[in-house]
């Protein structure tokens, strides 16, 4: 589980009510029924306006992924396919038919039973491209969703403050009820912001990450499996794997190959000595 945006919106809350306490604000000043109202409801009305029913309930469900999506490392996923490139070595492609039902993941049982059914690579391929776009696509709808939450909020939150500040023009003949009027016009536009920068905006965001590093997982494991099916040797295979890591992952990604190979030292042995070949 990554706990980025638990602690990143707990931080920028944090950092809020510290300023709120050092300038010795009320916070029943800021917690205004109506603006807070005016703000979630009308935001969230023209979000789910701008896109389908379907779509919207759908954006929703996602929320509990922005907050405990997991994160798959390379290391594993070069770790595994470098296991099935020697499994295949050993007893053939047909064994993988076995592999397949050790997987819990949909995408990689699909792969291998393809794989061990025999068919084409350039067909295997697009078919899994395919697989991987369409995977992706219902959590980069749920993030295009709350980014557009994050551009209505703020407008949303000006509009509460200009139907607020009709009241108070409403009330110039009342100098004593100016003060808070006008300071009450202003929260619909603090929590149009707030709402935008502090749940929105990150919620989409951390949505389109988890989408990017899923498609990215099943890439690489798309090209491993490939090279797998078309007969590479397991060592040479990690290495390949390897380069399509980001630099900063690489290490990880070394260690968690070095730990496959423990245990198969001849095979290894002899993929090191054609490597250095």
């Amino acid at each position: 589980m990554d706990i980025a945006t638990i602690v990143g919106i707990l931080l920028a809350f944090g950092a809020l009510f510290g300023m709120v306490e050092m300038e010795h604000v009320e916070l029943a000043g800021l917690f205004l029924p109506a603006p807070m109202l005016l703000v979630f409801g009308a935001t969230i009305g023209c979000g789910i306006a701008s896109t389908t029913l379907k779509d919207a309930i759908a954006s929703f469900k996602s929320v509990p992924k922005a907050f405990t999506g997991k994160v798959t490392p390379p290391a594993s996923v070069i770790e595994d396919v470098v296991g099935l490139a020697e499994t295949a070595r050993s007893n053939g492609l047909l064994a993988l038919e076995q592999e397949a039902d050790k997987h819990d993941d949909p995408f990689m049982k699909k792969a291998l039973q393809n794989i061990a059914d025999g068919t084409d690579g350039d067909e295997l391929r697009i078919l899994l491209e395919d697989e991987i776009e369409s995977n992706a696509a219902p959590v980069r709808s749920a993030s295009a969703f709350f980014m557009g939450l994050g551009g209505f909020a703020p407008t949303v939150g000006i509009i509460g403050t200009v139907v607020s500040l009709t009241h108070v023009l409403a009330n110039l003949g009342k100098p004593d009820e100016l003060g808070p009027l006008i300071a009450s016009a202003f929260v619909a536009t603090l929590w149009g912001l707030l709402t935008a920068n502090f749940l929105w905006l990150p919620i989409g965001g951390k949505l389109r990450k988890l989408a990017q590093l899923e498609s990215d997982r099943q890439t690489l494991l798309m090209e491993g499996l490939l090279a797998v099916q078309a007969g590479s040797q397991p060592r040479l295979l990690g290495e390949r794997l390897k380069a399509m890591v980001p630099p900063a992952a690489r290490n990880d990604a070394a260690g968690g190959k070095g730990k496959a190979g423990k245990g198969k030292g001849g095979d290894a042995g002899a993929d090191d000595q054609q490597l250095a070949a």
